[in-house]
């Protein structure tokens, strides 16, 4: 295991700045998730931790020790991509083999490692199938395998799920924060999906336009969000923003937080009323969706399916919100107004 550090890492192409000025460290042995939309620099700065892309300024360490100008196979990482680069003429057995027997391992302690890693990947069965008998996630666990033997101090991992459909995308994220925490590697995962970022990360470095606009564990992420992107970004629906009358800050609450006003007296001076015009309701099984609006913002409520909710679609109806609930925001810069900035 090892700490990955990058410090005021930047590249930049033909002008672009893809990845601004970053510093990052991972904790050892961590799982930390690098998640943001497309564009925003993720993939640039996981190759350039693996030294597949040179950057223009700044330095990757990784135990202790600067790897800038090191390629990729003096930095003891192994990395896993999207398109799990198998080769189809070989057998799951041989894909696994090829970096030992580049690194001229001797014969018995290839087959000890193959051995081990498809052990612990659960594919001793498939040894001697070829790529094209497998299925998505069988050929993803292969792809493990093959990074796994090399016994690696990191594994880079981007996107390496996204070829699988929903279901399979499930049980193919329990089975890798499962063998993460086997084996206990320092894991930089890079995705745009914010599922895979809040069930496997035990932190997420929140990305937008070349900069890290949040780190922090899934919780605090989505908890606690540094600015309206992060806020935004986070959350199926996202975080609802209402400007105050006088326009000087952005309200912002999830929607979960959004629940009728009771006149009983249950309510007092520590939730905010507001009136919800609601357009849509929308039944998603486990849960309803109310869409509608707070003035001129678009807002979301969010209820069990069998909740007990008073509203009539096309009305103004009185909700509220627990007043310690609400974050508040800049409406110019987007920044938390009631939270230190780091």
């Amino acid at each position: 295991m090892a700490i990955v550090e990058v410090r005021d890492l930047t590249k930049r192409f033909d002008g672009f700045v893809a990845v601004d000025g970053i510093d990052l460290a991972s904790a050892d042995g961590e799982f930390l998730v690098l998640l943001g939309p497309s564009g925003c620099g993720k993939t640039t700065l996981l190759r350039m931790i693996g030294g597949l892309e040179p950057p223009t300024g700044g330095d990757v360490l990784i135990g202790g020790n600067v790897v800038t100008d090191l390629p990729p196979r003096a930095r003891q990482i192994a990395m896993v991509f999207q398109s799990y680069a198998l080769y189809p003429h070989m057998s799951v057995a041989n894909n696994i083999a090829f970096p030992l027997k580049a690194a001229k391992l001797p014969k018995a302690e290839q087959e000890r490692r193959i051995a081990w890693a498809a052990g612990i990947l659960g594919i001793d069965e498939l040894l001697q199938r070829k790529p094209r008998q497998l299925s998505g996630g069988q050929r993803q666990r292969v792809a493990l395998a093959r990074a796994l033997v090399r016994e690696p101090t990191v594994f880079l991992l981007d996107e390496p799920l996204s070829n699988l459909d929903a279901q399979r995308r499930a049980s193919a994220r329990d089975e890798l924060q499962g063998f993460q925490r086997r084996v206990g590697t320092t894991t930089i995962y890079v995705t745009h999906d914010q599922v895979e970022a809040m069930g496997m990360g035990d932190r997420i470095a929140v990305m937008d336009r070349g900069h890290i606009r949040q780190l922090g564990t899934p919780s605090e992420i989505y908890d606690d969000p540094a600015d309206t992107f992060v806020a935004t970004f986070l959350g199926s629906p996202p975080m609802n923003l209402v400007p105050t009358a006088d326009g000087r800050e952005l309200l912002g609450f999830r929607p979960e937080h959004f629940v009728p006003w009771h006149e009983n007296g249950a309510m007092g001076d520590d939730w905010l009323r507001m009136p919800f015009h609601v357009h849509r309701d929308e039944y998603l099984g486990a849960e309803r969706l109310l869409y509608g609006d707070v003035g001129e913002a678009k807002v979301v409520a969010r209820f069990a399916a069998n909740a007990d909710v008073d509203y009539t679609v096309g009305v103004v109806s009185d909700f509220a919100v627990r007043r310690a609930d609400l974050k508040r925001f800049d409406p110019e810069t987007g920044f938390r107004l009631d939270k230190a900035r780091r």
